[in-house]
């Protein structure tokens, strides 16, 4: 079960609505994916314009929880209007605060998103920071009261998948709310491997959405996260130096 706020899920993929090749397939990929939540950027939704087509018309939004983010923001000023404009819709009064500080690598701002962070939940939002891998970071913004942390495993979009697996359990063990692993996943087994660190979630888009075969994807990230979680539960064994008999050698005779 992922527990965001007062929000429970029995999945624990979030998936992106973005760069599709078209809604149908967006719509199978996201029925196959079986997630509960569906993200998307604000500002590229046109959601007060009645006769411009997005994917809430193709779509059950009745058996979704929709998470607004604030994709295009330059600073905490633009975070929090748009954030004001998705609830305002009607749609969620969940966050995904995003403010990027780098157009080059597109890495957030740390700064800035704090102070979005702050003003979110003041204003009664549940508010889920986009963050870097940064372990003191993440503990600040859960000082400041947010229902989850979001770090990437790598740039968005880049499929790098987890480049500093340290920091990223660090982050984990001193959790005191979700931690969501979002962008730079670019496979199955860079899901897993989050899920089996001991991550709460994981948020995809690009690897899915990109992918040659988006439907097929989003079931095989379905199936990793849940195989990841399920391992992390179980507790692998040690790694060791040198091998060990897998059968036990007590009461055989040899010759």
């Amino acid at each position: 079960m992922l527990k965001i706020g007062p929000y429970s899920f029995q999945s624990h993929l979030l998936l992106g609505t973005g760069k599709y090749p078209n809604f149908d397939i967006q719509k199978q990929a996201v029925a196959e994916s079986e997630s509960e939540v569906l993200t998307f950027a604000v500002r590229r939704m046109n959601i007060f314009e009645a006769n411009q087509p997005n994917f809430l018309e193709k779509i059950d939004s009745k058996k979704y929880t929709l998470l607004p983010n604030t994709a295009g923001a330059e600073n905490a000023v633009d975070a929090v209007r748009i954030a004001k404009l998705a609830k305002a819709s009607g749609l969620c009064d969940m966050i995904k605060v995003e403010v990027i500080g780098c157009d080059k690598t597109l890495l957030p701002d740390p700064v800035e998103t704090l102070k979005a962070t702050e003003e979110l939940i003041k204003e009664g939002f549940i508010v889920l920071p986009y963050t870097s891998d940064d372990v003191v970071l993440a503990r600040k913004l859960q000082e400041l009261g947010c229902h989850a942390i979001m770090p990437g495993a790598s740039p968005i979009g880049s499929g790098r998948g987890i480049i500093n697996p340290l920091n990223l359990s660090f982050i984990i063990e001193q959790a005191t709310v979700p931690v969501i692993v979002d962008a730079g996943i670019g496979s199955p087994a860079d899901a897993a491997m989050a899920m089996e660190l001991g991550a709460d979630g994981i948020l995809l888009n690009t690897a899915v959405s990109a992918a040659k075969d988006p439907v097929k994807m989003a079931k095989a990230m379905k199936l990793a996260i849940e195989a990841g979680r399920l391992g992390f539960e179980a507790g692998r064994i040690p790694k060791k130096r040198y091998a060990t008999a897998s059968s036990p050698l007590e009461g055989m005779s040899i010759g």
